[in-house]
């Protein structure tokens, strides 16, 4: 009788310093075929990924000890891996703390298991689709338009030859608006390219990850040059604000 393939099971580690959060989410992962491991804050977090090579990270953004936001720095000084953050706090100014420091996503508690295991399977996409194109991009290596200046290869970016740090889904999006220069994209069309065809993203988590893409980006990102509103449409990228 033929052996049956093994079925790979995608791992995630969830961070939460609420034991029954926890418990609940490590239950939910694995009753959905997940390899699951948790940790109760940013420091014990650190431990386990020094053992175990995580695909996806699902952490609380207030912890005793580290909270998410440093661990979300910690993790990007070495690993691209998708980072989502919940959170409690439904201030964008929080958001925005937290995509700077490097979270993929967010989703604001309450909320369903539903929504939070739709979000890792997103993340896992672009994860798997960012390692498809890293071995077969065609793409040159050196993307230039104006002031912009991007190694695909390396993610190595540049903006009037100062070099940003982005998040892996700020470059998503710089990129993104690179290869459509000047032209309208709508906020359909720009959450279907971040966030995947199937996205049930609303426009709120687009202007978010806008507003810190700005910060990155712009002189002055409450007048931005560069990453245009068109209002009520989407957005427009202008590589060369001075002409």
């Amino acid at each position: 009788m033929p052996t049956q393939p093994m079925t790979v099971r995608r791992r995630v580690l969830v961070v939460d310093d609420e034991s029954s959060i926890t418990r609940t989410l490590r239950a939910s992962f694995l009753a959905n075929g997940y390899d699951v491991r948790t940790a109760h804050d940013g420091v014990s977090a650190l431990n386990v990924l020094e053992d175990w090579d995580p695909e996806v990270v699902v952490t609380d953004l207030t912890m005793p000890e580290m909270d998410g936001v440093e661990l979300c720095k910690r993790i990007r000084s070495y690993s691209s891996i998708p980072i989502i953050l919940l959170s409690v706090q439904d201030a964008t100014s929080a958001k925005i703390r937290g995509l700077d420091a490097g979270a993929d996503d967010y989703v604001t508690k309450p909320f369903s298991i539903d929504e939070l295991l739709a979000r890792v399977r997103g993340s896992l996409r672009r994860l798997d689709a960012l390692r498809t194109s890293d071995s077969t991009s065609t793409e040159p290596k050196m993307l230039r338009t104006g002031d912009f200046s991007v190694n695909t290869l390396t993610r190595h970016v540049t903006v009037s030859e100062i070099e940003v740090k982005l998040t892996p889904r700020e470059y998503d999006l710089l990129l993104f608006f690179l290869r459509n220069v000047d032209r309208v994209l709508t906020h359909s069309s720009i959450i279907q390219s971040i966030w995947g065809p199937h996205s049930t993203h609303q426009p709120e988590y687009l202007r978010v990850l806008v507003a810190s893409l700005r910060k990155k980006i712009e002189r002055d990102p409450n007048h931005p040059q560069y990453l245009l509103t068109d209002p009520w449409v989407g957005y427009r990228l202008n590589p060369n604000p001075e002409d």
